[in-house]
């Protein structure tokens, strides 16, 4: 687990390694975007500046989609929801606005929206693999428990949140997950108290203050981290996976585009088609996650919610698209 990727030299900043693959991911799939639609745009700088915007979009989507599913944390020091530097972002919630404002754009400048949305599929699921990656060094969006070959073990502390988040997840019980026993039944000698509004509360102390026989446990003993699912892994293959997917079904549409007897040849059906997949996919994912809350509602987690409602948003297009491709190829 690498939260922090290097520090600036003479300075007290670093480089996160969570924002620097979103970085990488966002220019990668700017990349695809601008090369594949070098023969749709009549100016290459309107993606560039779509990309920025949607980049902007991203963040403020995927930080509220944090914040909404963590409200809790934030009580009490409200004005702590803008510090971003400090780690909090959900991908799912980045994609939905950028998606959002991309077509507004896309819209305001009289483009093909249903083209350019094909496209931009092809680069949102190029961006989450890196950006699952980033996931994976920073220990965030992580899995169950699990004695499969492949599984992985996380520290008990982080260099940029002081704990790693398996770790403290395994620590405690947890109620928004039904889990009313924690993973890890630590003694009491592993946290320290605090008192707030007459009430005490646990946390657990700094890899710092344990004693030699303390880190001995957490680090190779009975207290160290059960190794998990790493989901953050498997989110990053469906990621790659769903990118060459989708550039091979759009350009068999591409070539399928004046048959009109080809089904799901339409613009537009190859981002419908991503709705589909990545609802799918990411609605499985979430089962062997451990970390997001349950809601009362349905019982399935906030994610899976939304990714029912893209998968049958995605449906919804498709069949609108093929009905309607005889009559417009925009």
């Amino acid at each position: 687990m690498y939260p922090e990727l290097f520090k600036i030299p003479f300075t007290h900043w670093s480089v996160p390694s969570y924002g620097f693959m979103l970085v990488i991911g966002f220019l990668a799939a700017v990349s695809v975007i601008r090369h594949l639609s070098r023969d749709i745009t009549p100016n290459p700088a309107l993606i560039t500046n779509a990309a920025l915007y949607s980049l902007i979009a991203g963040v403020v989507g995927a930080r509220l989609f944090y914040v909404i599913h963590y409200f809790g944390n934030f009580r009490g020091n409200l004005l702590s929801i803008f510090a971003v530097w400090q780690g909090g972002l959900e991908l799912l919630g980045g994609v939905l606005l950028a998606v959002t404002v991309i077509v507004f754009y896309l819209v305001y400048h009289k483009l093909p929206v249903r083209r350019y949305l094909d496209i931009l599929a092809i680069g949102l699921t190029l961006a989450l693999a890196f950006g699952r990656v980033g996931c994976f060094l920073n220990s965030c969006c992580f899995g169950k428990p699990t004695n499969l070959p492949w599984a992985v073990r996380f520290p008990y502390h982080s260099s940029l949140h002081t704990h790693s988040y398996p770790y403290r997840s395994q620590a405690y019980p947890d109620l928004k997950r039904n889990r009313p026993q924690p993973h890890l039944k630590l003694s009491s000698d592993f946290f320290e108290y605090t008192e707030k509004d007459g009430l005490w509360y646990s946390q657990l102390k700094p890899y710092e203050a344990l004693t030699s026989h303390q880190k001995e446990m957490v680090d190779n003993g009975q207290y160290r981290c059960l190794p998990v699912h790493p989901t953050q892994l498997y989110s990053s293959a469906n990621g790659l996976f769903l990118c060459l997917l989708l550039y091979l079904f759009r350009r068999r549409a591409i070539r399928s585009s004046k048959n009109t007897t080809k089904l799901f040849a339409a613009p537009g059906c190859t981002f419908a088609l991503m709705l589909i997949l990545y609802g799918i996919t990411r609605f499985l994912i979430e089962f062997l996650r451990d970390d997001n809350p349950f809601t009362e509602l349905t019982g399935l987690t906030v994610s899976q919610n939304i990714c029912i409602a893209l998968i049958v948003l995605g449906i919804s297009l498709m069949l609108i698209f093929e009905k309607t491709k005889s009559k417009s190829r925009s």
